[in-house]
């Protein structure tokens, strides 16, 4: 072994492992700095499904929200985005349904608070 330094270099280029070449630059993280823009993942509701689940959780949609909400994670951590945005756009409308169920249920209790 010599005392030399040596130099390694990394690529940080994709690659076509069948070829050996570069693949093709067609999105992602790539087609960003190229400037061909990028597709935002998808949105899991976690944080809205846990308030709605612990703070106001009506026929126990709530918890029905939550667990859409980490089944769309685990897909978008999975790399399933269909799926995640599946599971993610129920959970979003889990938790629009316990918003409106909630503020009925509020809305109703004045009315009959202030009828009495």
């Amino acid at each position: 072994m010599e005392g030399g330094r040596h130099t390694v270099s990394i690529s940080l280029m994709p690659c076509n492992p069948e070829r050996g070449e570069p693949a093709a630059l067609d999105g992602g993280a790539w087609g960003a700095a190229r400037g061909l823009g990028t597709l935002e993942p998808p949105h899991d509701f976690v944080l809205w499904s846990f308030f709605n689940t612990v703070f106001c959780n009506p026929c126990c949609l709530g918890f029905l929200a939550l667990v859409f909400s980490i089944k769309a994670r685990d897909r978008k951590l999975l790399g399933d985005m269909s799926g995640a945005d599946s599971y993610g756009k129920t959970a979003k409308y889990l938790n629009i349904t316990i918003l409106v169920l909630i503020i009925l249920a509020l809305v109703s209790t004045i009315l009959l608070i202030m009828n009495v």
